[in-house]
Formats: C-alpha cells, structure tokens, sequence
C-alpha cells in the first residue's frame, strides 16, 4: 500500500486548499528552524564532558 505520484499530488492540492500557500512556507520555515535546533542540541550532547565544561559561563564572574 503505497502512495503513487497522483494520490500525493491530490494530498498536496488539499493541504494548499485548507493552509494557503502562504502559510505552508511559513510553516517550512519552521521545520526547518526547528530541525536545525534539534540537530545543534544532539551535537551538544555528544560533546565530551571536558569540553561541554568549557563552554559553560564562569559562576565566579
């Protein structure tokens, strides 16, 4: 049970119709922004401890 070129092109053309163009870029934009977030905070994690220690600000200061 797959999905061929015409069911997605109907799929696509209702979700236009419900969003508007408009707000499926916006929406995308946001995807985006927050995949790349995600992705920066997975890095962070897989930083070592030494170097995740460093990056913390200085409590003294």
């Amino acid at each position: 049970m797959s999905l061929g070129p015409t069911e997605l092109l109907i799929i696509l053309v209702i979700i236009v119709v419900l969003f508007g163009a408009g707000r499926i870029g916006r929406l995308g934009r946001e995807l985006g922004t927050a995949v790349r977030e995600f992705r920066r905070g997975v890095s962070e994690g897989e930083k070592p401890a030494e170097e995740q220690k460093r990056d913390l600000p200085d409590p003294k200061a």
